[in-house]
């Protein structure tokens, strides 16, 4: 290769080295400072691939399990509640108990039915300030819509549909009952379900019932009490110039409430969901309503009534356990999906510090070399110039 002033190839080579030498320590340090070994696509695009999809699985999985204990962490407080009205009945079997022996005077028993009633209201009030994230759980209370077309309370009754709300007692032995309906021309309409009574009027209607149309919505109410409410829709068949006869209508649900907790991170049903259901455990739900202690006979009754709900109590209390048995096995599992997710991104993504370490300083040695070498390239041109000295 000739000696010359006008093109210094050394010092080019020595650059075009030093460059590509300085691009891959740089490489080298972004691995190093993020620890992983794919930065970009160019790295592996595959590997970016498939990480950033396991990363997706980690974090779902993450939020699983945050949601199962959400959903044990609720059941927890409804066992509490449950726990807390067993103990109320336990104290009410006693005082049945105690006003059944015949040496007590009706001013006794009336004393210890007084607290008896007491402690009915008591769990009515556990029932209804039983919540978790502000949702009641064991009050009984969903709301349930009926079309009249699903039930044998034929569109000619003039009852468009049915609207539950608040606290009642659907649930039978069967999952299902029936109320009877009826409507006088003095206006007023009576649902009677389960023994309680439900009536209702419109302010505006006159004895013909002129004031009802299509549309219209009647509340009705029981015991004066605005905690429980059907409401019924009017359409255009209702007969307003004629008493309606009693019409049956057909209850379908449960008093309970039902939550249903993602676990997966798909959307199956059966896979990636539990749902959990609680039973209402006020009075109405228990079978306690209208019971009294105050003579023997009707604390006899209350008695055998106060051993039912606390077997219907233990029954819901065995549900809960189980539900926090699956959710507990649920838990365990996430975990250790979570634990072999993250491992295998790990193992896909994570760097080799030691050997990236091992790289860098060799690129940092080149670099160094590098850089002396391109001064001593450039260092030739004027060496040359000295010959015209």
């Amino acid at each position: 290769m000739a000696l010359n002033v006008i093109s210094n190839f050394a010092a080019n080579v020595a650059l075009r080295h030093l460059t590509e030498t300085d691009m891959k320590m740089t490489d080298s340090l972004a691995k190093l400072s993020a620890g992983t070994r794919v930065i970009s696509a160019k790295d592996d695009a595959a590997s970016m691939a498939i990480g950033s999809r396991l990363a997706a699985e980690v974090n779902a999985l993450t939020q699983a399990r945050v949601n199962s204990g959400q959903a044990v962490s609720m059941l927890q407080v409804a066992d509490g509640a449950m726990a807390r009205a067993n103990d109320i009945l336990l104290r009410m079997k006693t005082l049945a108990v105690q006003a059944g022996s015949g040496q007590l005077s009706g001013t006794e028993r009336g004393m210890l039915n007084a607290e008896y009633q007491q402690l009915v209201s008591e769990i009515d009030r556990l029932a209804e300030d039983t919540e978790f994230n502000g949702v009641t759980l064991v009050d009984g209370g969903l709301a349930l819509d009926l079309n009249t077309a699903a039930s044998n309370f034929t569109p000619a009754y003039g009852v468009a549909s049915i609207t539950f709300r608040g606290s009642y007692d659907i649930t039978a032995a069967t999952g299902s009952t029936s109320a009877d309906i009826s409507y006088a021309t003095t206006g007023t309409f009576t649902l009677t379900h389960n023994g309680s009574t439900y009536s209702g009027s419109l302010a505006s209607d006159t004895n013909d019932g002129s004031a009802m149309s299509n549309g219209t919505v009647v509340t009705l109410v029981t015991g004066g009490s605005d905690n429980n409410k059907i409401d019924l829709a009017i359409n255009t068949a209702f007969d307003v110039d004629a008493a309606i006869a009693t019409g049956t209508i057909g209850l379908s649900g449960a008093a309970q409430s039902t939550f249903t907790y993602k676990v997966g991170t798909g959307t199956s049903t059966t896979a990636d969901e539990i749902t959990v259901s609680l039973d209402g455990i006020n009075a109405t739900a228990l079978g306690l309503t209208g019971s009294d202690i105050t003579a023997a006979t009707t604390a006899d009754t209350a008695s055998t009534l106060i051993t039912n709900a606390i077997d219907q109590l233990n029954i819901n209390r065995a549900t809960i356990g189980a539900s926090l048995n699956r959710l507990e096995f649920a838990a365990a599992n996430i975990a250790t999906t979570l634990e072999n997710t993250e491992a295998a991104r790990s193992n896909l993504l994570d760097l080799d510090i030691a050997a990236e370490m091992s790289n860098f300083t060799s690129k940092q040695i080149l670099q160094q070399a590098g850089v002396a070498m391109l001064a001593q390239a450039n260092e030739t041109p004027q060496t040359l110039l000295r010959l015209f000295q």
